[in-house]
């Protein structure tokens, strides 16, 4: 995989919250996502590339369910872009178009919980509005193997480029 220029480069983690970190799920259990999402903000971050965490909110008045808070290893640092999504996408209605656009950040590596929900509606509209997008597939996963392994194999890579967790941090390390 060819260098990310960290200037230009948004690593956007999402939902790596302890009730959907906590979700059975398939390849790959919510702790080694969340592990592998800290590797890739940690590398960004040294690099000088854009870190975006998102975490989802129910709407409306009523209390959040117990566990929607971001686990504490992903909470966001000085720095950070902190996303509030109210849907499966981190785009809709949340700003993060124009936070990234005023940073000039055009590619994101995108990766959390869960495959074909939020990582996956994120990366489309990523797309749709002319991101180019990295996919760790090991960084995240989904609520069964076969949606994953579909989303990765199908859609991801009419998308963007598929590659492994340390490759996106090679790339972003500039090797």
């Amino acid at each position: 995989m060819e260098a990310l220029d960290p200037k230009r480069t948004a690593v956007v983690l999402i939902d790596l919250q302890r009730r959907i970190v906590g979700l059975p799920t398939a390849p790959h259990t919510g702790a080694e996502v969340a592990t592998r999402c800290v590797a890739l903000a940690e590398a960004a971050r040294a690099a000088g590339a854009t870190v975006v965490v998102v975490r989802v909110e129910r709407p409306g008045p009523d209390p959040q369910p117990a566990g929607s808070e971001l686990v504490p290893e992903a909470v966001p640092r000085s720095g950070d872009l902190a996303i509030v999504k109210h849907s499966w996408g981190a785009f809709h209605e949340t700003g993060l178009d124009a936070a990234l656009r005023e940073r000039a950040v055009d590619t994101l590596v995108v990766a959390g919980l869960v495959t074909n929900f939020g990582v996956e509606q994120t990366a489309r509209v990523a797309e749709e509005i002319g991101y180019r997008v990295v996919f760790p597939h090991d960084a995240m996963s989904g609520l069964d193997a076969y949606a994953h392994e579909f989303a990765v194999d199908y859609i991801f890579r009419r998308l963007g480029t598929v590659c492994s967790t340390d490759e996106a941090v090679a790339a972003l390390r500039g090797s």
